[in-house]
């Protein structure tokens, strides 16, 4: 299934139904007076957070969604049915947007939880609602009120306890595959990742966590280079990141401040998050190396440096545990 994180949709509520005129016409009944019912209400349209979903690919080619009229009104005081509510199902995480992409509607961050997106119009009142002590006999009727119709952004921020940020070709997705049943595209040249991945961690039966794994950032993503700043928002609800850096590389502290620029640019509080530093790749790294590299690192970050290989599984499960820990604490603060 294609990832598809952003959609446009058009979204319109049902119109009321019309009220109408009508009069008792009954043997026996001297007089018989106006009777018209009302219309009924139109159909609202509504956004729903489900399981199982964790894409919007459902409104790339399916973008208006226009709930029924109401039904009209009848004779002998019957009022029209009211129409029935459009759902719209998308992932749990999702954020509606107004028009301009920056107000803020709803923000559907868990299973089950409802928007509404536009409400369906007021039924018009039949000549029955017009009577009165000196007029008898109402011919007026209302037509039905129109529903609410808007354009709207659907944004998906995915739902995880743990970002994986780091340079193309830091080893992210073969961390991923290594701590959990994920089976992200691993090779060997930049951007093998063009999409966000989930994975699940289980520590044991009683816990469990989720690691997000976006496309890498390189300098100058912040304006657009690379694939941008595009998928940051995933890693915006996370608990903590998971910074990995290419221990084989020569200068990991300039692979590290690259990073922080374009998170502290990117904005969102990305900067402010947990970080947990991770000297990736020591299968492929001297003694000597491993030494003056984390040294180096911690000097700069100012922070204790792990060291890990996600093909060796080296140090993997002491890293898996200090991610649960942070987790817990920053999810009881």
């Amino acid at each position: 299934m294609k990832f598809l994180d952003e959609a446009k949709v058009y979204v319109k509520g049902g119109d009321g139904g019309d009220g109408v005129v009508a009069f008792r016409r009954e043997r026996f009944i001297e007089y018989g007076g106006p009777d018209g019912g009302n219309g009924g209400r139109g159909g609202h349209v509504y956004a729903r957070a489900v399981d199982g979903l964790n894409t919007l690919i459902d409104y790339r080619y399916a973008q208006h969604f226009k709930a029924r009229k109401g039904g009209n009104g009848a004779g002998a005081d019957r009022t029209g049915a009211a129409s029935d509510d459009v759902i719209l199902k998308v992932p749990v995480g999702t954020q509606i947007l107004a028009e301009d992409r920056e107000t803020l509607v709803a923000d559907l961050d868990e299973p089950g939880k409802e928007a509404l997106l536009a409400r369906g119009g007021d039924g018009g009142f039949g000549n029955a609602n017009f009577k009165t002590s000196t007029n008898r006999a109402p011919r007026r009727a209302d037509k039905g009120y129109p529903g609410e119709e808007r354009w709207l952004w659907l944004r998906l921020k995915l739902i995880a306890d743990v970002g994986l940020v780091g340079l193309p070709n830091a080893g992210k997705s073969t961390m991923l595959a290594a701590v959990s049943a994920a089976r992200p595209k691993i090779a060997d040249y930049p951007f093998t990742t063009l999409h966000p991945q989930l994975g699940v961690v289980r520590l044991s039966h009683s816990e469990e966590f989720i690691i997000a794994d976006i496309p890498g950032l390189i300098e100058g993503a912040s304006e657009g280079a690379g694939l941008g700043t595009r998928f940051l928002g995933h890693v915006e609800r996370c608990a903590v990141l998971l910074h990995l850096i290419d221990g084989s590389q020569a200068d990991p502290v300039s692979a590290w401040r690259t990073i922080r620029n374009e998170l502290e640019e990117y904005g969102g509080g990305l900067a402010d998050r947990p970080e947990i530093l991770v000297l990736n790749k020591v299968d492929a790294m001297t003694p000597q190396a491993r030494a003056s590299r984390v040294k180096a690192l911690e000097r700069a970050a100012g922070k204790p440096v792990m060291l890990t290989s996600g093909v060796t599984g080296e140090n993997v499960p002491p890293l898996l545990r200090k991610l649960a820990d942070v987790i817990a604490a920053e999810r009881r603060r």
